[in-house]
């Protein structure tokens, strides 16, 4: 056959046998998927939100309405996680209790009164207004293992401005799950006479998962004023991670935890 009509049907063939060979790997992808979500779905409430914790970084607490890693260097959690479903979103009008010790963390959890005349905030990590459909659910956030001093222009700002968002999503979607904490590091300003470490940025990662699988969106925001949208500081797990030391989704596939955690993915989360 003449090499004028060769080079064209071979450059044809292979493209075909890819567009195949690339269907037939995300359909496998997508079946695994399914396939990991229908095993969960047969587990407890309890142990399906206990397969998305991530990885311990300190003492695991696990209180009845949220999980936390408690971090005694830095008198804080290093994460808190907790899932958002659409039932949790209520209108109650609860007094605002006082903020007490976590009588759980063996080594105590750092006192309110580090907070005091320090110019930050005690921001709440599960955020007081996610828990907010039970008056236990709301007290349980005030405690000071679910706190880290955040300027108070950020927690009143851009900080608030996501977590309604978050609830906007989960009015969408049924149900999140969230996980939230302070970058900690080494070297930073502290607070108080237990030396609260200041944090200079916090993140904050959403997951959702569905019968077709699974989507994250997760932001890391410098802990100061910001009129900037949070949309700005959207970053892939993969960069949480290495700024944290924390491995999210460890019991996940990896086939499932590499493209979660390595992927920006915004435009569905922005849909109306």
């Amino acid at each position: 056959m003449n090499r004028k009509f060769i080079y064209p049907l071979v450059i044809i063939l292979v493209t075909v046998a890819f567009y195949y060979t690339e269907d037939f790997l995300d359909e496998n992808n997508s079946e695994e998927v399914r396939s990991e979500i229908s095993v969960l779905s047969k587990n407890t409430s309890a142990e399906i939100e206990n397969f998305y914790l991530p990885a311990a970084t300190g003492e695991i607490i696990k209180h009845k309405f949220y999980t936390l890693s408690y971090s005694e260097e830095n008198e804080q959690a290093s994460w808190v996680a907790y899932k958002l479903t659409k039932s949790h979103l209520s209108k109650n009008n609860f007094k605002r209790p006082y903020f007490n010790e976590d009588k759980l963390v063996k080594t105590k959890s750092a006192d309110w009164r580090n907070y005091k005349n320090s110019g930050y905030d005690r921001g709440h990590l599960c955020p007081a207004g996610d828990r907010i459909f039970s008056l236990e659910a709301y007290t349980e956030t005030f405690l000071t293992s679910n706190i880290s001093p955040q300027d108070r222009e950020f927690n009143a700002g851009i900080w608030n401005r996501l977590e309604q968002k978050v609830r906007s999503w989960t009015k969408k979607y049924d149900s999140v799950y969230i996980f939230t904490g302070g970058v900690l590091r080494k070297n930073l300003k502290t607070i108080g006479s237990e030396k609260v470490t200041v944090p200079e940025e916090f993140f904050k990662i959403i997951l959702h998962v569905s019968d077709s699988g699974y989507k994250t969106i997760s932001f890391v925001i410098p802990n100061k004023k910001s009129s900037e949208s949070f949309y700005k500081y959207a970053v892939s797990i993969d960069e949480i991670e290495a700024k944290t030391g924390i491995d999210f989704f460890p019991k996940l596939p990896d086939s499932i935890e590499n493209v979660l955690e390595n992927t920006i993915e915004l435009k569905s989360w922005r849909k109306k």
